[in-house]
């Protein structure tokens, strides 16, 4: 129906509207009632093209990282409120899709000595009630020409900010506790807090108990070769190397400027399923106000 009004229209000006709507057994009404609706479905077609540039913006913005759920959400802390399958319709339109994260490679190496008897206080509920709670940790590599750099980081379970990190190009206990020192300085830990990690030799090292003792911090620790029972922390790393899409850095020192950069993004602007589509640093600083309120 409607490519022949648009044919209509078109010959016109030739062969007038009664003419054509006779030849092509139309109401000369229907015609005339679709042309008067043409400016509304301009400005329909021009909102929708507007809202393509507002999500493939969206989408260049995140790396290409961002797929139907979160754009979504960014739209609608823009204060534009669109069905979610109108986004995944346009972006299906678009080619625009969501990066799909890798497999990450584990670096846990278990301790060869006795290691003294740590419970698993998480036991693989990755919840908080509050910031500074319940954190996890776990170690990546990352490749360069150089050599290994490695990356300990400490998440908390509340916010799933990274509150803590470290960078090192070997894997002593040093490391952990670098990462753990950061957390602490920054005042984003509180006395008695719980953290939780693999039965990696760093994790289960006496440097590393010493290190959360002075910090009065509880250690939780999980079962050998279990990835589930520190799930939260691969999950970061794998979403980290998806999106960074670096495969191997020229340097360490780019790889270090690179990942600072990543963690800084992670923090305030990447919008995180497990919060409510919110980021990290905006619901710690959410909570603190109602609490202060």
């Amino acid at each position: 129906m409607i490519y022949r009004y648009r044919f209509i229209s078109e010959h016109r000006a030739e062969f007038g509207v009664k003419r054509l709507c006779q030849v092509l057994g139309l109401r000369r009404q229907g015609f005339h009632e679709w042309a008067a609706a043409g400016a509304a479905r301009e400005a329909a077609a021009e909102q929708e093209r507007e809202l393509i540039a507002v999500i493939a913006s969206i989408h260049a913005q995140h790396r290409g990282a961002y797929g139907r759920p979160r754009i979504t959400a960014e739209l609608r802390r823009r204060g534009r409120v669109v069905n979610h399958k109108r986004v995944e319709r346009l972006m299906r339109e678009q080619g625009l899709a969501g990066i799909t994260r890798r497999k990450r490679r584990s670096l846990t190496r278990p301790a060869t000595t006795p290691v003294p008897p740590v419970a698993d206080v998480i036991r693989r509920d990755f919840t908080a009630q509050e910031p500074g709670q319940r954190f996890v940790g776990d170690i990546t590599y990352l490749p360069t020409f150089q050599g290994w750099l490695y990356l300990a980081t400490v998440i908390d379970l509340h916010n799933r900010e990274i509150v803590g990190h470290a960078m090192a190009e070997h894997l002593r206990a040093d490391l952990v506790c670098d990462a753990i020192a950061l957390a602490t300085a920054r005042g984003l830990i509180r006395p008695d807090a719980v953290f939780h990690s693999d039965r990696g030799v760093q994790y289960t090292s006496a440097q590393f108990r010493t290190a959360l003792s002075e910090s009065r911090i509880q250690p939780s620790i999980g079962r050998v070769g279990s990835c589930y029972d520190n799930a939260v922390a691969e999950s970061f790393f794998a979403t980290l190397k998806t999106e960074i899409d670096t495969t191997i850095w020229p340097t360490r020192d780019q790889a270090r400027h690179d990942i600072f950069r990543y963690l800084h993004y992670y923090n305030h602007d990447r919008l995180h399923s497990t919060v409510g589509h919110r980021t990290p640093h905006q619901t710690r600083t959410s909570y603190t106000h109602q609490q202060a309120a």
